[in-house]
C-alpha cells in the first residue's frame, strides 16, 4: 500500500504509514474525540488559539490513535527504531506532534498480567505468584510512562534494549547514590527537603551518566533518558514498599500501597527524572558534559522546581494527599509536555540550519 503522502511502500492493511504517520482512512465519527478531557488539557499546554492552530498534528490530538485499532506490522515497526540502520538522519524526523499508542497496548498487557497472578495469590492462594504479582504491580505504571516517553522521541535515535538497560542500570545507581547520601546526612537530617535534594540529585547523576557524550544530545532523548531512570527508580522504590507493606500488615495492604503508589507514578519520580533530564540535554546542547554546565539558570530552574514538588509531594501537612499529589501531578505533566513543545522546535530549528547550511560532500 503506496502512501500518497510521502509514496513510501506500506504492508497491507497497515492504517498508517510507517514513514511519515500518515493516516490512510480517517473515521467519519472522530469529531466527537475533540471533546474528551485529554484534549482539554492538552489544548491548555499547548497554548495556542484555536484560530491560530496549523494542520499539522497538534498536542491536542496527541491520543488520537490510542482507541484506534493497529496491526502487529506497526508494532514491529515501532520496536526497531534506534539501531544504526533504523535510525533516521535529522532532515528526515517528523518535528510535528507524534501520536503515541504502544504505551496503552503495553498497559492493557500489564494490567492482564497482573490479574492473573492476583487471581493466583487471592483465590488459589498461591504464594509462589508473590514475587510476580509485586515486580509486575511495581512496573506496570512506571513502565507504560516510559513507553509514552519513548514514542514521543521524535529523533527515533534511541533502541528499546538501550532503554531497558537505562531502567535497570540507571535505576539502580539513582538508588544506590541516593543511599549514599542518606548514610552522609544521617537520620536526624531527614525531611520532605533533603529527601526531594537527594533523590532528585541522585538521578541527575544517573542521567549525567547516559548522556554525558553527544549521542543524545536531544532534548526529547534528554526527556526519555530520565524517564527511563525515573522509572526504574520508582518501580524499585515500589516493589520494596510493597514488600514491606506483605511482612508487616496483609495482602490487603500489599494490594493498596502497589495500586496507589502506581496511580501516581506517572506524575512523581518518572516525570521529576524526566525533566530534570531534559534540563541537561539543554544546558549541554552539542558539547561535551561538564560540570559547570549544571551551574546555568536553565537546569538550576528545573532542577529547584522538581525538587519543591517532590518535596511537596512528600509533605506532612494535613490534607494535602491525595488532592496536592493530583495538582503536582498535572503540574509536572504541564511543564512535561511544553518541555516536549520545545524538543519538536528544537529539531524544526536543526532541519532549518541544515537547509540554510547543507553538508558539502567530501572528496572522494
Amino acid at each position: 500500500m503506496k502512501c500518497r503522502s510521502c509514496e513510501h511502500e506500506n504492508p497491507d492493511g497497515t492504517n498508517f504509514c510507517m514513514n511519515c504517520g500518515h493516516e490512510f482512512f480517517q473515521r467519519e465519527n472522530f469529531h466527537h474525540e475533540k471533546f474528551s478531557i485529554f484534549y482539554w488539557f492538552a489544548e491548555k499546554a499547548d497554548g495556542l488559539p484555536r484560530e491560530k492552530r496549523s494542520v499539522d498534528p497538534k498536542l491536542r490530538n496527541i491520543f488520537s490513535r490510542v482507541f484506534r485499532k493497529h496491526t502487529d506490522t506497526e508494532a514491529e515497526r515501532l520496536f526497531i527504531v534506534g539501531t544504526a540502520l533504523t535510525t533516521p538522519k535529522i532532515e528526515e524526523v517528523t518535528d510535528t506532534w507524534p501520536k503515541p499508542w504502544l504505551f496503552s497496548r503495553v498497559f492493557i498487557i500489564a494490567i492482564i498480567a497482573y490479574i492473573g497472578l492476583y487471581i493466583g495469590v487471592s483465590i488459589f492462594n498461591n504464594i509462589n505468584f508473590v514475587p510476580g504479582l509485586i515486580v509486575v504491580g511495581a512496573f506496570a505504571v512506571p513502565f507504560t510512562t516510559l513507553i509514552f516517553f519513548w514514542e514521543m522521541n521524535a529523533p527515533q535515535n534511541i533502541a528499546i534494549y538501550k532503554i531497558v538497560y537505562v531502567v535497570f542500570i540507571g535505576g539502580i545507581i539513582a538508588l544506590l547514590v541516593a543511599l549514599i547520601f542518606y548514610d552522609i546526612l544521617g537520620r536526624n537530617n531527614i525531611n520532605p527537603i533533603t529527601i526531594g535534594i537527594t533523590e532528585e540529585l541522585a538521578k541527575v547523576i544517573a542521567v549525567i551518566f547516559f548522556v554525558r557524550n553527544i549521542k543524545y544530545r536531544y532534548v526529547l532523548n534528554g526527556l526519555l533518558i530520565g524517564a527511563a531512570i525515573g522509572a526504574g527508580f520508582a518501580a524499585f522504590e515500589t516493589a520494596g514498599y510493597a514488600l514491606r507493606s506483605l511482612l508487616s500488615g496483609s495482602f490487603h495492604s500489599l494490594y493498596f500501597t502497589i495500586l496507589f503508589r502506581s496511580i501516581f507514578a506517572p506524575g512523581g519520580h518518572v516525570a521529576w527524572a524526566a525533566l530534570t533530564g531534559a534540563a541537561i540535554c539543554i544546558v549541554q546542547g552539542e558539547n561535551h558534559f561538564n560540570l559547570n554546565m549544571l551551574l546555568r539558570p536553565k537546569f538550576i530552574g528545573i532542577f529547584f522546581l522538581v525538587v519543591a514538588m517532590h518535596a511537596l509531594w512528600d509533605s506532612p501537612l494535613h490534607g494535602i494527599y491525595p488532592i496536592g499529589q493530583i495538582l503536582l501531578m498535572s503540574g509536572s505533566w504541564f511543564i512535561v509536555f511544553l518541555l516536549i513543545r520545545f524538543g519538536l522546535k528544537e529539531i524544526a530549528n536543526k532541519k532549518w540550519e541544515l537547509s540554510q547550511h547543507p553538508m558539502e560532500p567530501k572528496p572522494s
